[in-house]
């Protein structure tokens, strides 16, 4: 009976480490660990064949994407829908009237460029650096 308690219990808590690691391979948890050595309440999940990981960090939640071999693709950082540019607050009001902007964040690639994404009822709506609309996106 001891022995079945203890098979239960270590596959119980290979699942939750699983979880938590999203099978993310060693070098993409390596890359990050590297990247972002506060980060805490981590979760990885797998997306499109990379691995996304979600934290917080310094009170900021954050999300990154890393391909198998541990290079980072994308950040992404929350913001308060308030600090979106102003040309893209425009084009939400003109383009989504009566609909309320739920979420915001700043999308950083890995080649340093940077998109800006407002939510939107189940959708991303994905504006350049200067907020000129991009593309919608299904959230």
């Amino acid at each position: 009976m001891k022995k079945i308690f203890l098979g239960l219990a270590l596959i119980v808590t290979i699942a939750v480490i699983a979880q938590k690691t999203g099978g993310a391979p060693d070098a993409a948890k390596a890359a990050f660990a590297k990247a972002y050595p506060n980060a805490t309440k981590v979760k990885w999940e797998k997306e499109d064949g990379n691995y996304e990981v979600s934290f917080v960090q310094g009170g900021n939640e954050l999300s990154a994407i890393y391909n198998p071999k541990g290079v980072l693709q994308e950040s992404e950082q929350e913001m308060k829908v308030n600090e979106l540019p102003a040309a893209i607050m425009t084009y939400m009001k003109e383009h989504y009237k009566g609909i309320t902007v739920k979420g915001a964040a700043k999308i950083t690639k890995a080649d340093g460029s940077v998109n800006y994404e407002a939510a939107v009822k189940g959708k991303d709506v994905l504006f350049d650096a200067n907020g000129k609309f991009l593309k919608e996106a299904k959230d």
